[in-house]
């Protein structure tokens, strides 16, 4: 095979800058947080960027030629595992879900870990205090069968309802974002959104017959929520938490626990042998 010449060389070299040129080829100035348990600084890169590519593109350049060392979590990069949590310019965001063409271009993309959970290495965080919460909240219980066969009735449109939280991939943004959390640092008295939807989808699903409102205002600390819906805005399953799960979690605590009528009935009757939402589509 006959070696290309320089002349041939030089011109498929400018044939490709022109190329990528054409594509939006580009330099851009990033400032990734570096450091461990907590301490740290902003260290300065520069990313070649492309048309189509995400944060975590970049990230991975910067990793693959500027710092092998670089500590960054990420697994799918689809969108579904929820492993590559940031904030992203101070906003929480998947890094696989946030492009460079939506972020500005005329300043650098700042990268850090969330804040709401303990700082292990640049990027990643210990965000295993929320698999110690799950176990505290009441299981999924089911009614007995109401059919001879042994099965369930369920209305579609009880079925429909909660199928929205199913879609949380635990990216936990939405904890992160939780100024009860984020800022007040209150884990030992707050689940955060996250299980607050767990348990909103326990509470409205179609066969469950526990009741959950007790520890939903004693030791879940509901009432901690001031309904700003940041939880909602960082989402990117697009759950619609605080309308959809938080609101009426809390309505059904003050019906449960505050309402003068249902006090002085349960007063005279005394408590229930059966919970009244036993019957299929009553935990509506």
């Amino acid at each position: 095979m006959t070696a290309p010449t320089t002349g041939a060389v030089d011109a498929y070299t400018a044939a490709q800058a022109a190329q990528d040129d054409a594509v939006g080829h580009a330099t851009r100035a990033f400032r990734v947080w570096r450091g461990a348990d907590g301490a740290g600084a902003f260290h300065d890169y520069v990313a070649d960027v492309d048309e189509g590519m995400v944060v975590l593109d970049a990230i991975q350049q910067i990793q693959a030629s500027h710092a092998n060392d670089l500590a960054v979590r990420w697994n799918c990069k689809a969108g579904k595992c929820g492993s590559c949590s940031a904030e992203i310019n101070g906003k929480p965001k998947l890094m696989c879900m946030t492009r460079m063409d939506e972020l500005p271009a005329d300043e650098p993309v700042t990268v850090e870990p969330m804040r709401a959970f303990p700082h292990v290495r640049d990027l990643v965080t210990d965000v295993s205090w929320n698999f110690r919460v799950k176990p505290r909240i009441q299981p999924f219980t089911p009614r007995a069968p109401d059919a001879p066969d042994g099965t369930w009735r369920i209305a579609q449109e009880d079925v429909e309802r909660v199928q929205e939280f199913r879609k949380c991939i635990e990216c936990f943004l939405c904890q992160d974002v939780c100024h009860v959390l984020r800022d007040h640092q209150l884990h030992d008295e707050f689940v955060g959104p996250r299980y607050l939807v767990y348990v909103a989808a326990l509470e409205m699903h179609p066969l469950d017959i526990a009741d959950r409102t007790t520890e939903l205002k004693d030791q879940f600390g509901l009432g901690y929520c001031n309904i700003t819906k940041c939880c909602t805005t960082v989402c990117p399953e697009h759950i619609t938490i605080t309308d959809n799960a938080i609101i009426p979690l809390k309505e059904r605590v003050v019906d449960r626990h505050y309402d003068p009528l249902r006090a002085l009935v349960r007063l005279v009757r005394g408590p229930p042998k059966h919970d009244s939402r036993d019957t299929p589509g009553s935990k509506r």
